[in-house]
């Protein structure tokens, strides 16, 4: 700070400043301190900037609005809420703690959802489309303790707290896959929460202002925690939420100043380091620090050394107050100035204590969320201090060893009931009976009441759309079904054409939401800017710099095309908003994120996995897949295991096409299953960028063919039969040797030119299109199983083996632009006795032309060749100097570096 230049007029303009204050109030002081602030700044003073308001409640108690329910009432049904959580894991734990569960974070916030629950979330009803709640994963024991008290869940349900195996239990966090009827986002793991929040908010948005829904009164509620804020995730996109004012988003931060381990923040304030956060990102902060108890105190502060002493402790100082009693309460935080000590000279220890959090409080809460639902123009983060553990004694309050805690012994639960005035005996203790509210009781017909007025009860999960979206006939993508002739396109390209098909469709059309993060010219899908937009809640406040071309870069308030920037978790994020919209809105949409297939598994799996959670419908499109077609990108751009990725997510459906034709039977299929009969599936498909003609498909086969794709397997070509091996020699020995060859992307056509190859050594070879090893492979062991199961029973034949099963004799060979992984998992599947080798691309991508990437691979003409008849050698049919003769016509270096070199070996 500067040194005072002129005391005297300093003087003067405090002076003014205590009279505006004491006759205009602090709001009219606010109002000429910001004009002030304005005309400097217009005027190129240097202006002093803080991001942070003083550390008490963001909402004085003159301006609180009157608390609307029974608040004795209310107390008394969170009691037993509160209860029932505990006994929840309690019960479930108290065998062993294998189970596991949590106790501390409910017990910290239940005031936060009580609040919620009794005035302020809605559920669908014909006047409201429902509010949205991402509950805090950790405190989904209270959740159900309410539902109980409601009569949706059973007492047996809530003594099978994470016993979920045979049916009956319950979920240990917010799973819809495992609750379908229930939960509706899961938000376990840390971050995701947060911004699949930020861009459901914005979703509701832009159905809103494409006239498909009307969710103008429909608000997104999200709870998180304050350590969770240290996620990237949960940070990294409230910039968007503040740009796009998404005054239909509240956070609630609960800050109980504790994450798994201890303090938050212990050296600092978490409170205030968010509040910068949040501001600098144009959000409306909203403070809930203090309870009721502290207003006196605060208001008799006339010197400000109250607010001083709230400023200067750390966190993990009032940690430790919250962990003692009032008696330390006193000598640790007043006690540090005697003028505090003065100030609460008239309080007992025990009044001390009760000097409660504000999120503890209903009053302060209750104002915090009227005030986020009256603001307007921005999003709103309430910052709400509680006590992590409360309630919970000695048992754990406020102590580091709180979220862990699953026991509590019967003196502490004693002492907890005491404290809840819950209505137990000593003796009903130890049993931890869980606690109804009688019929005709008050707080019975007020907790129905409440959630009567709101529409109904939460949280509650719409499982299937009341509308059934028609679905184009196979015939509408011709154009694919056709082939390209001798015009050579990419599958990326023919895509494009698919999409623009259905974005054009006049049934559906207008349901396709097309996603790109930042990368629509990459994909060859500019022409969608002019024809369907960019959508923008301001439309385009600008003239683009292309505005005369055909292709401008337009933004549009009804714009159809959502561009993301360069943010796939944001891209991901808005998918599955859009993925979800049959469940959330009762508004079934189509959404088509298109990606780098490298920065898409890989980088946001955690969010694919909880779209699978989510039971997502839509469409993943990984463009330029595959480690040797985009050949100029090097290592962290080539794709070789997103598949490998994708098969570990059981309702993802993956396929990797070569063909345009293949590409329109799958999109065509998944539009079927997802919108016409509603299946809980997503589907994965990659794209390359390479260019190849289409052939058609096949004539006379076109139905086999369509149900190949599909299942994931096909007869592509047919091997020329060897002379006088009568017609196909299906079950006769051939005359000539025979091999299977499948391949899928791009590399199946390098597995056809192989087989062209072979021929030149004698050998006739049959070559199958493999569109999904994954579908494929999971129906196999679908099968497996079955035959397991049922000893005795005729048994079943997988589709892979039938596939096989009346092949000639012969090794099969496959080869992929993926890793070994990939293809190996139909290894099981195949006919007994077939030899199976698999050529993938393992090991580190590197930029170079593709041929020369193909051959480093091992997965080019010459290697899949070599590859078959070194199977045949094995078998017998083709001896040893053919293969040392193949090794040197094709030119293959027998010395050459392994692609993947392994332990660490330099290649």
């Amino acid at each position: 700070m500067s040194e005072d230049s002129d005391p005297t007029e300093t003087r003067e303009w405090l002076d003014a400043l205590d009279s505006v204050m004491e006759f205009g109030g602090t709001e009219r002081a606010g109002f000429l301190l910001e004009e002030l602030l304005a005309r400097a700044q217009r005027s190129g003073a240097p202006v002093p900037y803080s991001a942070c308001t003083p550390y008490v409640n963001t909402i004085p108690p003159d301006r609180q609005p009157v608390h609307p329910g029974d608040r004795e009432i209310e107390q008394r049904i969170r009691s037993v809420i509160r209860w029932n959580a505990a006994a929840i894991v309690l019960r479930a734990n108290k065998v062993s703690s294998e189970l596991g569960g949590h106790i501390a974070s409910f017990q910290s916030a239940a005031t936060l959802y009580d609040t919620g629950f009794h005035h302020f979330w809605h559920a669908p009803s014909p006047g409201h489309g429902g509010d949205l709640v991402f509950y805090q994963s950790h405190v989904s024991p209270g959740i159900y303790a309410r539902s109980f008290l409601e009569g949706r869940l059973t007492e047996e349900q809530l003594a099978r707290f994470r016993q979920e195996v045979g049916g009956g239990g319950l979920a240990s966090y917010p799973h819809p896959w495992l609750m379908a009827d229930y939960w509706q986002f899961p938000t376990v793991s840390m971050g995701l929460g947060p911004i699949m929040s930020i861009y459901q908010a914005r979703f509701l948005k832009y159905l809103h202002a494409r006239e498909l829904a009307d969710t103008a009164n429909r608000r997104v509620w999200a709870f998180l925690g304050d350590g969770e804020m240290d996620e990237p995730e949960s940070l990294g996109a409230i910039s968007l939420a503040g740009r796009e004012k998404l005054d239909n988003l509240v956070w609630v931060v609960n800050c109980n100043l504790q994450r798994l381990d201890g303090p938050v923040r212990g050296n600092g304030k978490i409170i205030q380091e968010l509040e910068g956060v949040f501001r600098g990102a144009s959000w409306n902060v909203v403070k809930v620090i203090w309870g009721s108890g502290w207003d006196r105190l605060i208001a008799a502060d006339k010197t400000g050394l109250l607010r001083q002493r709230m400023e200067e402790c750390v966190d993990g100082e009032y940690q430790t107050f919250k962990s003692k009693n009032g008696a330390y309460v006193r000598e640790h935080f007043f006690g540090k100035y005697p003028e505090l000590l003065d100030m609460v000279a008239d309080m007992s220890d025990d009044e001390i204590w009760g000097l409660t959090r504000g999120g503890h409080d209903p009053l302060k809460v209750h104002a915090a969320y009227r005030a986020a639902v009256d603001h307007v123009g921005s999003p709103t983060v309430i910052l709400a201090k509680t006590v992590k553990g409360y309630g919970m004694g000695e048992a754990g309050e406020g102590q580091n060893i709180t979220h862990q805690q699953k026991k509590m012994g019967e003196d502490v639960l004693r002492a907890f009931r005491d404290r809840f005035s819950i209505a137990l005996t000593d003796e009903q203790i130890p049993k931890l009976p869980f606690l109804a509210l009688p019929e005709g009781s008050p707080e019975r017909a007020y907790l129905h009441e409440r959630r009567a007025a709101l529409g109904g009860y939460l949280p509650a999960r719409r499982e299937r759309s009341t509308q059934t979206l028609p679905v184009p006939d196979l015939s509408t993508f011709d154009a694919q079904l056709k082939g390209t002739g001798d015009r050579e396109i990419s599958t990326t390209m023919a895509f494009v054409r698919i999409l623009t098909t259905l974005l054009r469709d006049k049934r559906i059309g207008r349901r396709v939401v097309p996603i790109v993060p930042d990368e629509s010219r990459t994909f060859g899908m500019e022409g969608m800017f002019r024809q369907f937009g960019i959508w923008s809640q301001v439309g385009q406040l600008y003239q683009p710099e292309d505005a005369n071309q055909l292709m401008f870069y337009k933004e549009d308030r009804s714009g159809q095309l959502l561009q993301e920037g360069i943010n796939e978790p944001g891209a991901m994020s808005s998918w599955i908003a859009a993925a979800t919209s049959y469940s959330v809105s009762n508004t079934p949409m189509i959404p088509v994120y298109i990606f780098y297939s490298m920065f898409g598994f890989q980088r946001i799996g955690d969010l694919a996995w909880a779209a699978g959670d989510s039971r997502a419908r839509g469409f993943l499109i990984g463009g330029t897949a595959g480690r040797t077609t985009l050949n100029g990108e090097g290592l962290q751009h080539e794709d070789g295991h997103s598949h490998v990725l994708s098969a570990t997510i059981p309702n993802c459906v993956s396929y990797d096409p070569t063909f345009a034709y293949e590409l329109a039977v799958i999109v065509q299929d998944g539009l079927r299953r997802m919108y016409a009969e509603q299946e809980d599936v997503f589907y994965y498909l990659t794209v390359m960028n390479e260019n190849y003609p289409h052939p058609a498909i096949p004539k006379g086969r076109e139905d086999a063919v369509r149900e190949g794709v599909v299942r994931g397997l096909y007869l592509f070509r047919e091997g020329t039969p060897a002379a006088g091996c009568g017609g196909r020699g299906r079950g006769k020995p051939a005359s000539k040797p025979r091999v299977q060859l499948l391949g899928s992307g791009t590399i199946l056509r390098e597995v056809i030119a192989a087989a062209d190859l072979l021929a030149e050594f004698g050998v006739v070879a049959d070559v199958w299109s493999c569109p999904s090893f994954t579908e494929a492979a999971r129906e196999g062991r679908e099968v497996d199983r079955w035959n397991m199961l049922h000893p005795g029973t005729d048994r079943r034949v997988g589709y892979v083996e039938q596939c096989f099963a009346d092949r000639p004799p012969g090794p099969v060979v496959a080869a992929t632009d993926y890793v070994c992984t990939f293809a190996e998992q139909i290894r099981p599947l195949l006919p007994a006795g077939r030899r199976y080798r698999v050529l993938g691309t393992d090991g580190y991508g590197r930029s170079d032309y593709r041929r020369a990437l193909r051959e480093f691979f091992e997965v080019d003409r010459r290697f899949i060749a070599l590859a078959a008849l070194t199977e045949l050698n094995a078998e017998g049919t083709v001896p040893a100097s053919v293969v040392a003769e193949a090794v040197a016509r094709l030119e293959i270096n027998p010395d050459k570096p392994h692609p993947a070199p392994f332990r660490g070996a330099t290649a």
